[in-house]
């Protein structure tokens, strides 16, 4: 039996963009918590954002992750699939061999090692994007202009202060990318890797196997296949879970990505955990638990259903 099956990276490309489109906004709240300031609490900053910036202000960064995180979810649910049917065959001698805690656990932090390649870059420039809520300085020039003769032959000069017209630091993507190999070189695109391979190994350990446990517990006993409403449900409680025991690492993510936009406060993972504790205390380290416990549910239940139905119909071709 071939263990590599391509349906398992079609589906959750199609699962990726379902879900990045529900969770987007709430993705910027949390990011706007965690690395930006000014913020009370999560209704502030969603009421913020929309007095100052719209109702567009919550897409921000939106084209990016909509054509990368599809990549990356594609990878990420194809890379877990096959990587439990391989387990399954090389301790079974049968890749449908029904997986143990063990299997699943194996499959799930092999996934989080792999997904900070791709993921790393992506999450970097989504979140210089999402973090773009002032433009670049104005630049300011003096001009000295000749005024009216005054009948003693000299004449008076008046100054005129021009401003540039202001303008983001990053136009785009691609402009976001260029900028940051230009200014931080390739290791640039990976500033974060470090926490965020601390957040992904447990995270997706977290996201699996509470996923397949719900599942099986929601299902109707001796049913071929899981209800759309057990997968459903399945998915968001295993997002919430996963979303929420995440956040500490994910805060440090964030704050190191968003931290050489203007001037860098810290040197390294361990110093940004130290200067966060020093200056805000422990509290900080949950901050956006909240946004990720609700943004995680919808999303994440969007994403098992897509990408689950989307494998039972390419598997009925």
């Amino acid at each position: 039996m071939n263990c590599f099956h391509l349906e398992d990276f079609l589906a959750g490309w199609i699962g990726g963009a379902s879900s990045v489109i529900v969770g987007h906004p709430l993705d910027t709240v949390k990011t706007r918590l965690q690395a930006g300031k000014g913020y009370k609490n999560t209704l502030h900053c969603v009421l913020t954002i929309y007095r100052k910036e719209t109702i567009s202000g919550f897409f921000k960064g939106l084209s990016f992750p909509l054509a990368s995180i599809t990549v990356y979810n594609s990878v990420v649910f194809g890379f877990f699939s096959n990587t439990q049917r391989l387990i399954s065959k090389y301790r079974y001698g049968d890749g449908r061999h029904p997986s143990g805690m063990l299997d699943l656990t194996m499959a799930s932090m092999l996934t989080g090692l792999m997904s900070v390649s791709l993921g790393a870059p992506v999450d970097l420039v989504k979140i210089r994007l999402q973090m773009q809520t002032q433009p670049k300085p104005l630049l300011a020039e003096s001009f000295h202009l000749a005024g009216s003769g005054n009948g003693s032959g000299s004449i008076p000069m008046h100054s005129v202060h021009l401003q540039a017209q202001a303008q983001p630091t990053y136009r785009g993507p691609i402009h976001c990318i260029s900028s940051i190999l230009q200014t931080e070189g390739v290791q640039g695109l990976y500033r974060g890797a470090g926490a965020m391979l601390l957040r992904d190994v447990p995270g997706y350990t977290l996201y699996f196997i509470p996923y397949t446990l719900l599942r099986s517990w929601l299902s109707p006993e001796g049913s071929a296949s899981p209800h759309p409403c057990s997968i459903w449900l399945a998915g968001g409680l295993a997002g919430s879970i996963s979303w929420v025991t995440a956040t500490p690492a994910d805060v440090v993510k964030s704050r190191l990505q968003a931290d050489a936009m203007h001037q860098r406060k810290y040197r390294g993972i361990l110093h940004c955990i130290r200067h966060s504790y020093k200056t805000e205390g422990i509290h900080v380290f949950f901050r956006g638990a909240t946004v990720n416990a609700v943004r995680g549910f919808p999303m994440s239940a969007t994403m098992f259903l897509t990408y689950e139905l989307s494998l039972k119909f390419f598997r009925s071709l």
